[in-house]
């Protein structure tokens, strides 16, 4: 654990809240098409529009310095990107920065573990939606099934945290969730089910509440307990006697948790986010390029913490209206 940022505070929002966790897209690029996600046909960005690697890591210690402690590192895939692992290694040097983990689709993992282990990296997040090779590649339109196991085997022998997740959907995926959690059986593992959010790319699927998702594995595992928070995100963790590691379950619909949101993203294209789903933010790219020096680039930062919005708009507006058509595009 890194010392922490001189004179850094915690960095409270206008509504008492916390913010010390970013979430990080390095690219919108992934070797992947999930249906939910990234299908065919989407417009990249140009190599220009992607933040670089050092403008990532000046925005990092201008974080850290205003109150970030954790960042997890996304995509779209993230080791699609050349140089993922020697940035991961920077961010880890980060003073302040005190924990660095990073949400993968496990395809090109396999090769990156021992680096991963190496550099202490804090946890690995594999994307995981079905345990049939052939309902995976129906979701992802591509066959890696068996590359993403692999990697998920030798994460786990490599003593790296590692978390699953799995976005049930009725009709496509939903007859893994018991497959699935019972990964957690055998395993050190927590099983996330992540409740589907509506993006443009599959407005069309039918969402899978947290609640129902409770309920099937309630079934199934009936002395189910609430257990511990782990990690800096929004899931609810439950555990069985049965289970080596636990469950979660993160229903950002079913149950809004915006009242306790510690989180900021940072997109590829160098736009902060305040919030998943809403417009508002801040060009750190414009500032970047255009000659702010880290005076400035703190203060804006934590200005716009500041204003962070009181909750999501799932409810009220749709992803399309607001021109979000995939996950890939805003870091998931």
């Amino acid at each position: 654990m890194h010392t922490e940022a001189k004179g850094a505070k915690p960095m409270i929002d206008s509504l008492g809240r916390n913010i010390d966790y970013m979430r990080i897209s390095i690219t919108d690029r992934c070797n992947l098409r999930c249906k939910y996600c990234s299908p065919d046909g989407f417009s990249m960005l140009t190599h220009d529009d992607i933040l670089r690697y050092e403008e990532i890591l000046r925005v990092c210690r201008a974080a850290a310095k205003t109150g970030i402690k954790s960042i997890k590192v996304t995509g779209g895939e993230p080791l699609v990107r050349k140089g993922c692992i020697n940035f991961l290694r920077n961010l880890k040097s980060l003073p302040g920065i005190e924990y660095v983990t990073i949400t993968t689709n496990g395809v090109l993992l396999e090769r990156f573990i021992d680096d991963m282990a190496d550099m202490k990296l804090d946890g690995v997040n594999i994307s995981l939606d079905s345990l049939n090779p052939d309902t995976y590649k129906q979701i992802t339109n591509r066959n890696f099934f068996y590359a993403v196991w692999r990697s998920l085997n030798k994460a786990i022998d490599a003593g790296l945290r590692v978390k699953v997740n799995c976005v049930p959907m009725r009709g496509l995926n939903d007859a893994d969730i018991i497959p699935i959690a019972r990964l957690a059986e055998r395993l050190p593992i927590d099983v996330r089910f992540i409740e589907f959010m509506p993006t443009s790319a599959g407005e069309s699927f039918n969402r899978i509440t947290g609640s129902e998702i409770y309920r099937r594995l309630l079934k199934v595992y009936p002395d189910l307990i609430n257990t511990k928070r782990r990690g800096f995100g929004p899931a609810r963790y439950f555990k069985s006697s049965k289970m080596s590691g636990s469950v979660g379950i993160i229903d950002a619909i079913g149950k809004c948790f915006c009242t306790s949101c510690n989180r900021v993203r940072l997109t590829s294209d160098g736009f902060l986010k305040q919030c998943l789903f809403h417009e508002d933010g801040l060009d750190i790219r414009g500032m970047l390029r255009n000659g702010s020096d880290d005076t400035e680039i703190e203060a804006a930062f934590k200005r716009t913490v500041y204003h962070k919005p009181e909750r999501h708009m799932f409810e009220s507006r749709t992803s399309t209206n607001m021109g979000i058509k995939n996950m890939a595009q805003i870091g998931g």
